[in-house]
């Protein structure tokens, strides 16, 4: 019989989880995950904590003065669900990103699973300086979101 997990206690690691990020603190954010955790991004999965350094080095490349906020939670079980704002700077910009995120906790509180959801183009436009890019990252939004948005 499975043991069933404290909300409150997956509650208080996720924002401790949350608070490691905002201080850049790598070897603090990898103590939360299992040795063989899997990271899941849009159309990228890493594995292991090799996986999860890799991740983090990427975000930190790009992202400066993270600040995350939450706007939803939800916990079922071992499943923490958390809807939230990314407020950081890019090449100097103050950018915020709306982003979504599923914790699958083991028996031990260790994130097993990380599924990041992210508009990737949104993330593109945050992360590039060159104008062209810009324009043409912008087009891309609004033909995908044609028929979508009023006129």
């Amino acid at each position: 019989m499975e043991t069933s997990l404290s909300e409150v206690q997956i509650r208080d690691l996720a924002k401790a989880l949350d608070d490691a990020i905002e201080k850049h603190n790598v070897q603090e954010i990898v103590s939360y995950f299992s040795e063989e955790c899997e990271i899941h991004f849009p159309g990228v999965t890493l594995t292991g904590r090799e996986g999860l350094r890799k991740a983090i080095r990427w975000m930190f490349r790009y992202l400066k003065e993270i600040i995350l906020v939450p706007v939803t939670i939800m916990i079922q079980d071992n499943i923490f669900f958390e809807e939230f704002i990314v407020k950081a700077k890019v090449a100097g910009r103050d950018i915020q990103l709306r982003q979504s995120e599923v914790l699958e906790y083991n028996t031990d509180y260790r994130v097993k699973s990380i599924r990041l959801y992210f508009d990737r183009l949104e993330l593109a436009e945050a992360f590039t300086s060159n104008t062209i890019e810009r324009i043409m990252i912008k087009q891309l939004i609004k033909v995908s979101l044609k028929g979508l948005r009023y006129q």
